[in-house]
């Protein structure tokens, strides 16, 4: 078997969270050999993290062909994801790749044939849904499917951001072109969504949507601009922004193979626009026996609500909320664990499958899960227009 500490990451891009990939992975031994983006940033993150192979002029084909290379992180804008997805799978390299998986469905089911082409001799391929890592999403999971909540009624909650709430707030995931014809949905809401398929044990199967555009028209900074920049003072120009804002998600998911989940309905309320709400990713799992809540920007607690008995919180660490996560905690109960953390569990995951020789069922998202959120966006796109409920294809 592999050792985890004998692969060695390449980092196709070097905007907001590259570092994050960089960070996460230094923390698990993983050496990062390569990293790749326009020739002076690729220059300046090299230097800054003691990367010993730089390719500039987002040369990634090089990169992926780099012998010092066994795993492919791409952190690069959206539209970049497949082609350069593809190109790695060529070069029989893993990879890990930042969500959306692609555009279109359409593109994404080219990763998942291409995949399945290689038989018994494919790569491992995870997309990067890492909140399925939190503590608390894998205590939620556990407690659903052992039937802790009972049969679950429904699942309620949001995820609103305020990065975008200005008008003279931009970043390229404004754009249709750059990163998608859904925006808030398709760069946060898929988080939501996915975290609580995986906690169900389900998919959603149909959706109602409803999704608006507040700022019709927005300022942009001339020149580049990195994630959570502030352009204050900056010299602007306006555009016609083609993306949503904020939006209303009506879900219905499957059967869940455990029966706690049957024909589970959601809704989701999603915001870019969100005052004071920095990143609260939050759910409230509503069961015939008890529910479960939990917010992203307090992640180390669960909360409890009983019919018969006093409602209780949860800590991680701490009885209840301990022996279900064993391997995916790594500091005592007090000792705040949050979202670099989550991402180095995501990518122990990942590289300790590698290690394995691909055996096993995998905890994170795959090719085919994160094709599915991608024929998710384009149903939840579908529906804001049509005003009704859509399907999602199988």
């Amino acid at each position: 078997m592999t050792a985890l500490h004998s692969l060695r990451a390449g980092i196709i891009g070097t905007g907001f969270i590259a570092p994050v990939h960089i960070e996460a992975l230094r923390r698990l031994g993983v050496q990062v050999t390569a990293i790749c983006g326009s020739s002076a940033n690729a220059a300046k993150v090299a230097a800054q993290w003691g990367i010993p192979e730089v390719y500039g002029n987002y040369d990634y084909r090089a990169l992926c062909q780099s012998p010092q290379v066994d795993v492919v992180h791409i952190t690069s804008p959206n539209q970049a994801h497949v082609e350069q997805a593809l190109f790695a799978l060529a070069q029989g390299r893993h990879v890990l790749c930042e969500k959306p998986l692609g555009m279109t469905a359409r593109d994404t089911a080219q990763v998942v044939a291409a995949l399945k082409a290689m038989g018994r001799r494919q790569p491992v391929f995870s997309v990067n849904y890492m909140c399925r890592f939190f503590p608390a999403i894998l205590q939620a999971r556990a407690m659903v499917q052992r039937g802790d909540l009972g049969r679950i009624i429904q699942v309620q909650g949001h995820f609103f951001q305020d990065w975008l709430l200005e008008p003279t707030d931009f970043n390229w995931r404004v754009l249709a072109s750059e990163g998608g014809k859904l925006r808030a949905v398709g760069d946060i809401g898929t988080h939501w969504i996915d975290a609580i398929s995986f906690i169900l044990g389900s998919r959603a199967q149909s959706v109602f949507a409803h999704l608006e555009t507040f700022h019709k028209t927005r300022q942009r900074p001339v020149g580049a601009v990195q994630t959570f920049q502030n352009n204050a003072g900056a010299k602007m120009r306006s555009y016609r922004v083609d993306t949503e804002d904020f939006g209303s998600v009506l879900l219905r998911f499957g059967r869940a193979s455990h029966g706690f989940a049957d024909a589970v309905h959601a809704n989701a309320s999603i915001s870019q626009v969100a005052a004071g709400h920095k990143c609260s990713l939050s759910f409230n799992l509503q069961g015939t026996k008890g529910s479960l809540q939990w917010d992203l920007q307090q992640p180390n607690e669960l909360h409890l609500g009983l019919r018969h008995e006093p409602n209780r919180v949860l800590h991680r660490g701490a009885p209840g909320f301990s022996e279900d996560i064993a391997g995916y905690s790594d500091y005592p109960a007090g000792h705040a664990e949050g979202f670099s953390d989550a991402h180095k569990m995501q990518y122990r995951a990942l590289y300790e499958h590698i290690a394995r020789g691909g055996r096993g069922k995998p905890l994170f998202a795959t090719a085919a899960d994160g094709h599915h959120e991608v024929q998710l966006c384009e149903a939840i796109l579908q529906s804001s227009k049509l005003g009704r409920w859509v399907k999602v294809p199988k």
